[in-house]
């Protein structure tokens, strides 16, 4: 810029120069240039001029141009960094979910096991009950067979709460399979996640 204005002020000089009647006196003669070769030399100086102010024009708004796409790049770096925030938030809630899912299957596990174990038991005691009754009923046949109707009213008895405790069996059988799917489920969800 100050490289500009002092050309252009060069040059403006020079026109003065020009533009005033050059006297010619016998020694300048011989030392002056003739006046189509001035006319020539701020003829260039003037295009070198006008040369310089369009660079340097050009110059500031190619500069102007560039800053501007700096601060687009600089807005969408920040947008990046922000959704490198977000997905990096979304990944650890995923992580929290998944664990929360791998306590729930384990808990799941467990009270099914425990399920497992409490039919295991009931089916054992239902067995030594029907044993346990078909004893009786042997004994009591062999020993009292006077009072058979009141052997068979509680053999009756005895049967009737065999049956209910086959009920509860296979409702606990059914509940064993339901926390089964649930597992199941659980599972996958879990490995479709990871």
């Amino acid at each position: 810029m100050i490289w500009g204005l002092c050309l252009l002020c060069l040059a403006g000089g020079f026109r003065a120069v020009h533009a005033g009647p050059v006297r010619k006196t016998s020694k300048m003669e011989d030392k002056t240039a003739p006046e189509d070769e001035v006319n020539v030399l701020m003829f260039g100086v003037i295009q070198f001029s006008e040369s310089l102010n369009y660079v340097y024009e050009t110059t500031e708004a190619k500069i102007a141009k560039i800053s501007q796409t700096l601060k687009n790049h600089e807005g969408a770096l920040q947008q990046l960094g922000k959704q490198t925030e977000q997905a990096a938030e979304v990944e650890k809630q995923m992580k929290e979910v998944i664990q929360l899912l791998q306590a729930q299957m384990a808990k799941q596990q467990a009270q099914t096991t425990m399920t497992k174990d409490w039919l295991a038991h009931m089916e054992q005691e239902e067995v030594e009950l029907k044993t346990k009754v078909k004893r009786l009923e042997m004994y009591l046949n062999n020993s009292f067979p006077t009072s058979i109707k009141e052997l068979q009213e509680r053999a009756a008895e005895h049967s009737n709460i065999l049956k209910s405790l086959r009920h509860l069996t296979q409702f606990q059988k059914q509940n064993i399979e339901t926390h089964n799917e649930k597992l199941s489920t659980l599972q996958k969800m879990s490995d479709d996640m990871s």
